[in-house]
C-alpha cells in the first residue's frame, strides 16, 4: 500500500499509447501519493504515449520508432 505523502515510481513493460501508465500515476496522486517517475522496458515511439505523460519524468531502456 502507498501512503499519503509517499513517493512511488510506477514501472511497466510497455509504453504504448500512454494510458494504462497514465492511470497509474493518477491513482498514486488520487491517494495522495507523488509520482517520482515512470518506467518502461520498451517504448514504441510512433504511437506518441509520452505525449500523454508530460507531468511525470519518463524513462525507457528501448526505444522503438
Amino acid at each position: 500500500a502507498l501512503a499519503p505523502g509517499r513517493r512511488a515510481y510506477v514501472v511497466d513493460d510497455l509504453l504504448a499509447t500512454g494510458g494504462t501508465a497514465r492511470a497509474a500515476g493518477k491513482l498514486v496522486e488520487l491517494i495522495g501519493g507523488t509520482v517520482a517517475g515512470i518506467g518502461f522496458v520498451i517504448e514504441l515511439e510512433a504511437l506518441g504515449g509520452r505525449r500523454k505523460l508530460v507531468e511525470y519524468p519518463v524513462y525507457s531502456v528501448l526505444q522503438y520508432g
